[in-house]
């Protein structure tokens, strides 16, 4: 969840704060060339000098003329909005995309100048994600009235590159049993809460960072576990209860969760000082990931397993295993079944 904001900042406008005496603009990561280059800008000493001073750089946004003028809108009212893992990565891509085409007008784009920028990148993989938020960017420009229509929409296509290509690693039933008879060495250790993670996962088909989220006193209540996906790309955006009474499985999953927890808590999935993996800051969980990491080096060493799978895999799993492609859908809370189609639906099509 969200950090609460200071009483200070409260009724302030997203971003603002107020500290020394005077208000302040947390610069999103890309958007510092429209803010002076600044990270932190002083926006003025009283309330009314600071709004005066937002509308006047605010104003600049009317006269986009190049596209480095629009990156900075963009990244200025667009990527504040989304989850922090996203703020970052689109900040980064902004950074390479700005400048190449900073200083081209705005409607001087095409398709050939995609794809020389693609070309011309060594990492294709970031590349290709940096032409998605170039895209995205362009589609809030016809949005914004700024230009009738898309430079290069449905016009650019990056065949071959592998690296894009969806996971096809499918977790069978039986991987799943081996893992879940792993030997724990403790009776609160790191197996017992890693098994009750994987049994929850599956039952539930939550993301890492909506699993880590989960507290006892929001999130589990007595009719089923209940959960607003904190991700708003490609989701329904509503809270979904996940019950007990259809799938009793999810209490008893919950349950073992509790009992393996190595401190009293109110996450469900806490380290031994009872604090939650996730930084809300970064969206990162190092430490939970190293868990993970020393788990599967176990299950590969000791049981049957012989290859790899990630956390994300048991996402796609649970996806897999949904009945049909609507069902799938809704367990896994996305707006569009073309995501599920294609990345969570591993299984063989039989015919």
């Amino acid at each position: 969840m969200p950090r609460p904001r200071h009483k200070e900042n409260r009724g302030l406008p997203k971003r603002w704060q107020h500290t020394h005496g005077a208000y302040y603009y947390r610069v999103p990561l890309g958007a510092e060339s429209q803010w002076d280059g600044k990270r932190r800008f002083r926006l003025g000493s009283t309330l009314p000098q600071a709004y005066r001073v937002w509308a006047e750089r605010l104003e600049k946004h009317d006269a986009t003329r190049t596209i480095g003028q629009l990156l900075d809108r963009y990244a200025l009212e667009v990527v504040p909005a989304k989850g922090v893992k996203t703020q970052a990565s689109n900040g980064y891509a902004i950074k390479r995309l700005r400048p190449v085409f900073a200083r081209m007008a705005l409607t001087a784009l095409r398709p050939h100048h995609v794809y020389k920028y693609f070309d011309d990148r060594t990492h294709k993989t970031a590349a290709h994600r940096e032409v998605e938020v170039l895209s995205h960017v362009f589609t809030k420009a016809v949005e914004w009235g700024q230009i009738d229509k898309h430079p290069f929409k449905d016009q650019v296509r990056f065949d071959g590159v592998r690296a894009l290509k969806p996971r096809t690693r499918y977790v069978e039933d039986w991987e799943i049993i081996e893992c879940l008879s792993l030997n724990s060495r403790r009776k609160k250790g790191s197996v017992l809460m890693m098994q009750a993670y994987i049994r929850l996962k599956l039952l539930t088909g939550l993301a890492q960072g909506d699993m880590l989220r989960l507290r006892l006193d929001e999130h589990i209540r007595d009719d089923g576990i209940h959960v607003q996906r904190h991700k708003t790309k490609d989701t329904t955006g509503k809270r979904t209860v996940y019950t007990y009474e259809q799938v009793p499985e999810r209490k008893d999953a919950v349950e073992q969760a509790k009992r393996a927890r190595p401190a009293l808590s109110p996450f469900l999935f806490c380290n031994r000082h009872g604090e939650g993996y996730l930084n809300e800051d970064t969206g990162n969980a190092p430490s939970f990931k190293s868990i993970w990491q020393h788990f599967i080096a176990r299950v590969l060493k000791e049981t049957k397993i012989t290859e790899h799978f990630t956390e994300h895999d048991l996402r796609a799993k649970a996806g897999s295993d949904a009945e049909n492609l609507e069902r799938a859908r809704a367990l896994l809370q996305h707006a569009d079944s073309r995501t599920t189609a294609a990345i969570y639906r591993r299984k063989p099509e039989r015919v």
